[in-house]
Order: C-alpha cells, then sequence, then structure tokens
C-alpha cells in the first residue's frame, strides 16, 4: 500500500476524488486535504487494484499479511474484517446456523449476536450470567455449561423443544464480560466437545491476552492449545479496542477440530455477504500492522507494560485512600483485596474464589473465572454490594464521567455508582496520574459543594436550569430519585428474569417489516410481546428480545427511565427501543394483538 501510493499512478476508478485531488477543488475539501493529509487519501483506493491483492476472495498481498497474523496469533485461520466485530460474529454465525438451529448464548451477549439470531431465524436458548448490585456483570456460573442444564432449557423452551435437531449449532459466549471477568476456555471445551458443533467466543475486549502468560487458559485460540475432538473453535477480535487497529478493525480466528476443517469456501460466502465491496484499505494496513506489533518479544512487552500500569493505577489510588485517612470519601477500584506491593502478582491473586465479598457473585467454581487487570471499575460512594443506598449523601458516576468529560478525560462505560477504563497498549503513566489527579479535584470540587457553572461550564450552556445548583447538591438530588427507586435492586432484578419467549425472534422482528405491530405505551406494556431488542444505555446490553413479553419488573424500570429523564435532563438513561411520540410520552413497537 505505501508502494502504491508512493507510485503516483493516475486514478480512473474510484472512489471519486482519485487520490485526493478532488478535494483540492474546493475550499472545503482543501481543509479535509489539510486534515487528513495526502498519503492517506493516495492510500484510499478499490478494489481494482490488482497489486494490493483482495480482502473479498482473500489473495494477493492482503491474504499474505492474514496468513502472517495467523502465524503470530497461533491460530489455523484468520480474517481480517473492515467493520467491526459486530460484522465478525455475523459472519460466524452465518457460516454455522440455518433457520430452525438450536442456539447457546450468553444472555449478557452483544447485540450483534441477537441480531445474527434474527439474521438466521435461529431458536435461542440462554445461559444466564451472574451480576451484583454494582451493576457489574458476572460470570456465568460453571453449571449452567453442563450439557444436562442446557437440555433442560431447551425442553422448557417451547420453540426449541420442537425442533427436528436438538443438538445445538453454536455456543456463543462474551469473553471477556464488560467489566473483564474471563473464563477458563479449556474447561468449557472439556464439557462441551462434541455436544456444541461451534464455540464461538466473543473475545472483543480480549485480543491481547494470547501475548502473555499470566492469561494462561482464560482466552480462546493460543500457542500450545490442545483441539477440540469434534468442536470448531471461533475467536471474534476487536483489533481497534485494545490493540493499534483503527476503529472497525476486527478479526476472526479459527481453530480446527481433530476431525473437522473449516470449509473455506462456505465460510467467505458468509464473509461476502457482510462485507463491503469496497473496503477501507487504511484500516486492512491498521489490521496489518496491529497483528505486526503483537508478534514476540514486542507483542508480550506491550501486554506486560499495559498489566504493570493498570496495577500502578490501583496502588496509587489505595495510597491516595490511605492518605485520606478513614474519615474521608474516596473513589475505589473494583478487584481482589490483596494487591501485590510490586509488579502483576500471580495469576492466582485475579482469581475469583467462591463467597468473596468483593465481587458479590455468590458460590463460583475454583479456577473458572479470573479478572483482567487492564479492565478497571471504579466505585463511586453511595451504593454498597448489598444493593442499600448510603443514607444522606452519593456520588452517582454520570456526574463524575460529565465532570471528568469537561476535563478531557473520556470513560469507556458510566453505571449507576461505577464506571470503566481499560488499560489499553497506548495508556501511559502520565495519562492515568492525570485521572487520579481529576478525582481528586473533583472530591475537592465536591467537598465544598462548587457550582456547577464553575466546574461544569459547557454542561451548563447546555442545560442552564442546573447553574446555581452545587456540585453535591445536584449528587444528593439524583442520589435520592435512585434510592427512592430502589434501582439498583430493580436492574439487578430485571436482567436476571426468567424470559420465556412468545414467538421465535425472526417472526416478531418481522412483524415491523409487515407493519403488524402496535406502539404501545410504557404504562401499558405488561404482558406484550416485544417487535424489537430493547437496550438500556449504560450497560448496552438487549434487557428484551424479539418475541419476549414485558414484565412487571421490566415496565417498572422503563417508567424509572421515563420519569427520570424528565427529572435530570442532560442525565438520560438512554433506552434503544423506546420511540418518542409527539405527545412527549414513550412507547415501543410491539407485535399486534400479543
Amino acid at each position: 500500500l505505501t508502494h502504491y501510493a508512493a507510485d503516483g499512478s493516475y486514478s480512473w476508478h474510484c472512489p471519486g476524488h482519485s487520490g485526493g485531488v478532488a478535494f483540492l477543488k474546493s475550499p472545503v475539501g482543501h481543509m479535509f486535504h489539510q486534515f487528513f493529509g495526502e498519503n492517506m487519501l493516495r492510500a484510499d483506493v478499490c478494489n481494482a487494484v490488482d497489486e494490493l491483492g483482495q480482502l473479498l476472495d482473500h489473495t494477493g498481498p492482503v491474504a499474505a499479511s492474514e496468513r502472517n497474523a495467523a502465524r503470530i496469533f497461533n491460530c489455523d485461520h484468520l480474517y481480517f474484517v473492515t467493520n467491526g466485530t459486530s460484522t465478525s460474529n455475523k459472519m460466524v454465525w452465518h457460516t454455522t446456523v440455518a433457520p430452525g438451529d438450536i442456539v447457546v448464548v450468553d444472555r449478557n451477549c452483544h447485540k450483534s449476536i441477537l441480531h445474527s439470531i434474527i439474521m438466521t431465524g435461529a431458536v435461542p436458548v440462554f445461559l444466564t450470567p451472574t451480576r451484583n448490585h454494582y451493576g457489574i456483570i458476572g460470570p456465568i456460573p460453571i453449571e449452567e455449561f453442563s450439557m444436562e442444564n442446557i437440555q433442560k432449557k431447551i425442553e422448557a423452551n417451547p420453540f426449541a423443544r420442537e425442533a427436528k435437531n436438538k443438538k445445538p449449532r453454536i455456543l456463543t459466549i462474551t469473553q471477556s464480560t464488560y467489566d473483564g471477568v474471563v473464563y477458563n476456555v479449556e474447561a468449557i471445551k472439556e464439557m462441551l466437545d462434541g455436544h456444541i458443533d461451534t464455540l464461538h467466543f466473543d473475545e472483543a475486549w480480549l485480543p491481547h491476552a494470547a501475548f502473555h502468560e499470566f492469561y494462561g487458559d482464560y482466552h480462546a485460540i493460543g500457542a500450545d492449545r490442545p483441539r477440540c475432538r469434534e468442536s470448531m473453535v471461533f475467536s471474534t477480535q476487536s483489533t481497534h479496542k485494545l490493540l493499534a487497529g483503527l476503529s472497525q478493525a476486527s478479526q476472526i480466528l479459527v481453530q480446527n477440530s481433530q476431525t473437522r476443517t473449516l470449509d473455506r469456501d462456505i465460510f467467505n460466502e458468509a464473509y461476502l455477504m457482510h462485507t463491503s465491496t469496497s473496503p477501507q484499505y487504511a484500516i486492512i494496513a491498521s489490521c496489518d500492522v496491529a497483528a505486526a506489533m503483537m508478534e514476540p518479544p514486542g507483542g508480550p512487552a506491550l501486554v506486560e507494560e499495559s498489566l504493570t500500569e493498570a496495577v500502578e493505577f490501583r496502588r496509587a489510588m489505595r495510597k491516595v485512600d490511605l492518605d485520606f485517612g478513614e474519615h474521608e470519601w474516596w473513589f475505589q477500584v473494583w478487584g481482589p483485596e490483596y494487591l501485590a506491593e510490586e509488579g502483576i502478582g500471580k495469576r492466582e491473586h485475579w482469581m475469583l474464589h467462591a463467597g468473596e465479598g468483593w465481587h458479590g457473585f455468590g458460590d463460583l467454581a475454583e479456577g473458572f473465572n479470573m479478572l483482567d487487570p487492564i479492565k478497571a471499575t471504579i466505585i463511586t460512594p453511595g451504593l454498597n454490594m448489598s444493593g442499600d443506598f448510603a443514607e444522606h449523601t452519593g456520588i452517582p458516576a454520570a456526574i463524575v464521567t460529565k465532570y471528568l468529560a469537561e476535563h478531557g478525560i473520556i470513560v469507556e462505560k458510566t453505571g449507576l455508582y461505577s464506571f470503566f477504563i481499560m488499560f489499553t497498549i497506548g495508556i501511559t503513566k502520565g495519562r492515568w496520574n492525570t485521572m487520579v489527579t481529576e478525582l481528586q479535584q473533583f472530591k475537592d470540587d465536591y467537598d465544598r459543594n462548587q457550582p456547577l457553572w464553575r466546574v461544569m461550564p459547557d454542561f451548563i450552556a447546555k442545560h442552564p436550569r442546573y447553574e446555581k445548583v452545587g456540585l453535591k447538591d445536584l449528587c444528593n438530588q439524583i442520589h435520592s430519585f435512585y434510592k427512592e427507586h430502589d434501582v439498583a435492586r430493580l436492574t439487578t432484578e430485571m436482567y436476571l428474569s426468567d424470559m420465556i419467549p412468545a414467538m421465535k425472534p425472526a417472526d416478531a422482528f418481522a412483524k415491523m417489516a409487515h407493519r403488524e405491530i402496535e406502539r404501545v405505551a410504557i404504562d401499558e406494556l405488561e404482558g406484550r410481546v416485544t417487535a424489537m431488542l430493547v437496550t438500556p444505555y449504560p450497560p448496552g446490553i438487549p434487557l428484551l428480545i424479539p418475541g419476549e413479553r414485558f414484565n412487571a419488573t421490566i415496565v417498572r424500570y422503563l417508567r424509572f427511565g421515563r420519569d427520570f429523564n424528565a427529572r435530570f435532563p442532560g442525565f438520560e438513561t438512554d433506552i434503544h427501543g423506546l420511540v418518542k411520540g409527539e405527545d412527549g410520552r414513550y412507547y415501543i413497537d410491539c407485535v399486534a394483538g400479543g
């Protein structure tokens, strides 16, 4: 690609800007050209350039790069994907799943898996994860993975028990969870090899794990990992999330079993279904470079640095807490109570053990789950692990993250009393020191109840109603609202509800295309069948999928979201699936008559 951009070939093909020349013919285009630079624009080409190879049929330099990445990641096949791991997931599913097939899925999976269920016409049975009152998603207990349990779930599902073939086609679990909990993959393979055709690990948040001994068997595919006898293993990874890929850079890793190998022609039909015929070559190049950067010894050194910085940050936060003393409040970083005095410590130090208070996930199997240290969830005061709110004061995380954003710090995810940050290979000590400093500044401004116009001027410019409100006063107002609605227990109960489907997801979703739906107000939703995904943000995990019924708990949460949004504009709970009518009321599209 660098050679092509340097050669200066005349372009008689798309894209129409012809290596950036078109932008120079317009003032606004000239600004665009200056911002992105000549190299990027000259390297923006179409798949008519033979010397660059083809992403669509994996030939030429693209194929050579994919083979090189497969070697580095220790897998049998590796395919670059230029529109994110959402698309990678759909490719895997369309390779392996057909209408009517039974599939076994993590209930807290990414919405792209639920889209895959709808697109393929599959019949899902769900494995239920644990969850604590902080809203942190825990692991699926090991007993959920037993075939005896899966068979019970199949028989309890009115559509699965009618399936011609009761053998599940695919298992998909989120590895790691959004909050950094990982599974012992070898234990899962041992339990399910041969019982489920394909084991798919959605490792969007775990592409780094193959490059450090710390992670051991707690990722899907790596060096010296034994093959399943019958089941094939897929891993889908977001190169852009934790490695150095550009946004949307993703990859699919495949490990053949002892008895089955990937049919690359069948796989590529699914690949073509979901790939643009005009892929962005800068993204392909970043997939190539991101893989090359992880080649030992460089890759392991990068991961070691990420782990070290993450643990150093935890130590620094504990030191600040110690310096403030027991009569002052401070933020906590969620994780095991023991922290090594230096280095990252041993893998055993990060394991989740049964009954430990710090995680709140109950009786977990020994050796089955571990916390990835580079995922850090920061806990704000006001809520304990039992779901009890502090009596008078609390600091909702949404206010903290709005404050941080005004000071140049953007976090990954915000919960009720927690927010999530990641120590990717791009994080430095200077950067996390800034985080600690800004949290200390927040504490100072909170303790002095500084007016919002002074400490959050950009926010006040958009929401002047809060101009004369103090930072502590606003925290207490939102805290009281959360407490009044017992929202921590409500959300936990809501996500752990046992859903019995009324329709197949694909059939319910199809009702929208045929306009066989009714737009139902929140207060009238109980017992109705949704035609669409209902997904609260945070955490961005679908609460209901098409074909499931609203229960009283979910309706109560939607009422809370409606009332909270009206009371505290600027801190809205975003719920995908809610439609705001012209009358200002919220509705959801439900199956007509259902």
